[in-house]
């Protein structure tokens, strides 16, 4: 049981950590446009990238697909901003109308790609190479990307409605923010 717990809160820290916010930042975009009103869409699209991570944990663990990790470490930071700039060009529209089969097809694909910059440090720590620790470990990202997309969907809530924020000022705002942060991520990873 114990290992449980171990998987658990590696889960745990590793959305968490704030050395590491990579994690964050992609959450941040992938949800400042929705509100507890979309939960079941928030959660399915949290879900997926929880799907996706897994699966390149798993991948890389069973030596299926190898990455270089220059690569994944530039791709990281670019699939946020790629969330980012999205958030951008669309704010004001209807997000209930957009094409939800790409959305998710690319948020597990975002999955893949993150999942894949901590595999090289999961296959460590998993040296016997059985499941059971890889779904104790989604299970603890899984709970702490709905902490963190809590939060959001509570931070967007008070700026929209005590501070009176349109939602389209909220999200590029957020987004703007979040491009912010991430240059100097791309920057740091450049390979060229």
């Amino acid at each position: 049981m114990s290992d449980f717990w171990l998987y658990l809160k590696l889960g745990l820290n590793h959305v968490l950590d704030w050395q590491a916010y990579d994690h964050i930042l992609f959450l941040i975009v992938l949800v400042a446009a929705y509100t507890f009103s979309s939960w079941k869409k928030i959660l399915i699209l949290v879900s997926l990238f929880t799907v996706g991570h897994t699966i390149s944990l798993l991948l890389a663990s069973y030596n299926v697909v190898t990455v270089s990790s220059t690569w994944i470490e530039l791709l990281i930071p670019i699939t946020i901003l790629i969330a980012a700039v999205y958030n951008l060009f669309t704010t004001g529209k209807n997000r209930d109308s957009e094409s939800l089969g790409l959305f998710y097809v690319i948020t597990i694909f975002f999955g893949l790609i993150h999942g894949f910059g901590f595999a090289s440090y999961f296959k460590i720590i998993n040296d016997d190479n059985t499941i059971l620790p890889l779904l104790e470990f989604a299970l603890g990202i899984e709970i702490a990307q709905l902490v963190v997309v809590l939060l959001v969907l509570l931070l967007g809530f008070i700026f929209q409605t005590i501070f009176r924020f349109n939602k389209r000022d909220w999200v590029l705002v957020i987004s703007s923010i979040v491009i912010g942060l991430v240059i100097p991520m791309l920057q740091r990873n450049w390979p060229f």
